[in-house]
């Protein structure tokens, strides 16, 4: 029997759709752009390049021709249409939206310690920008509103596994920016009847992660770091601990959300994760061991702790069972995997030379 994701996948092949992407050139959005492609849907993908690289819709763009070859079809390429322009920037926002089914919205300013530095900028791009997409996303009559939301909305509140209904108090003003969000997105259901479902990614990783600048995830920071043979600094005592999610799971959520048939799936938020937890002391030894596999010059090196990040949780560990009762969230992908996945990619881009984003 198939998931409803397999389900959803046949549906698509055989019936297009239009779709806006934010954030295309950016780690989430260009693997949705990649699965897009290979479902034949049109993309409409817009991207200010302050965060994300064009090197990442040509790479999105190759795999899904590539993947598309070996089952014996063809890359449909004019299905994909490239807006340069700013969510901050409502005409921008408006254009895109014309005559599009469905919107996933990926374009924000990340990272917790970047929004402590400059909160203006992300509250900027976080709140007016989504704003502006909201706006003119409902003005367009798209079907479907999906967002990135964060699981920085979960702040001080200690209870694990994090449940969807119950939020703490935010610790940075990134997480601010993301409560907003899932607020203005209910008032819009309210107010307009108008469908949203926000989705509370819970660090998700994979290939086309940037590896650089001082904002990095920590998966593609250390690989780049241990990759160079340097120093790797953990926050803390190393027992901090996460639900890291592979990309592939994120993925298959927005499509699910997206497409959803179910009337009380939507006016929702859903944790995106695997409803797991692994230690960074944990996370450290499981890409060490991966890197020393594939490169045999590479020996192991232990890691240097130093005080604990302002703004960080302790501990986050997901429960998905909503998202699985709704949507029929079934995940592909549990860390070990995504890490065997993600690190043949980073070995193939960075021992290469190539920028990875």
């Amino acid at each position: 029997m198939m998931t409803k994701y397999e389900d959803l996948q046949e549906h698509l092949k055989s019936n297009q759709y239009t779709w806006l992407v934010t954030g295309v050139a950016g780690f989430v959005g260009s693997n949705l752009l990649e699965k897009l492609m290979i479902l034949n849907q049109k993309v409409i993908g817009l991207d200010n390049f302050e965060l994300g690289y064009k090197h990442n819709i040509f790479q999105a763009l190759e795999d899904a021709k590539n993947i598309l070859k070996s089952e014996g079809l063809e890359l449909a390429s004019e299905n994909f249409k490239l807006i340069e322009g700013d969510i901050r920037k409502f005409d921008d926002c408006h254009l895109a939206c014309n005559e599009v089914d469905f919107v996933l919205h990926q374009a924000a300013l990340g990272s917790v310690p970047r929004s402590i530095e400059n909160p203006i900028h992300t509250n900027k791009t976080n709140i007016d920008g989504y704003l502006n997409m909201l706006v003119a996303a409902k003005n367009a009559n798209v079907k479907r509103f999906v967002y990135a939301a964060s699981s920085s909305t979960y702040g001080d509140h200690t209870d694990l596994p994090k449940v969807e209904e119950r939020i703490g108090n935010p610790l940075s003003p990134y997480s601010v920016t993301k409560v907003v969000n899932e607020l203005y997105a209910g008032v819009f259901a309210k107010t307009y009847n108008f469908k949203t479902i926000g989705l509370r990614y819970f660090n998700i990783f994979g290939k086309r992660q940037n590896s650089n600048g001082a904002y990095a995830a920590v998966i593609p920071k250390w690989v780049s770091i241990i990759l160079n043979e340097e120093d790797v600094f953990i926050n803390g005592d190393g027992e901090t601990s996460r639900d890291f999610c592979y990309i592939d799971n994120a993925v298959q959520m927005n499509l699910l959300a997206a497409m959803t048939d179910n009337d009380e799936a939507t006016d929702q938020v859903y944790n995106v994760a695997l409803n797991d937890r692994t230690s960074l002391n944990k996370l450290y030894q499981m890409i060490e061991e991966r890197l020393i596999d594939r490169i045999k010059t590479l020996s192991k090196k232990k890691p240097t702790y130093r005080d604990f990040r302002a703004g960080d949780v302790r501990h986050s560990q997901a429960d998905i069972s909503k998202a699985i009762k709704l949507l029929g969230y079934a995940p592909t992908h549990v860390i070990a995997e995504g890490l065997d996945l993600a690190m043949d990619w980073y070995v193939d881009s960075l021992v290469k030379g190539e920028k990875s984003a």
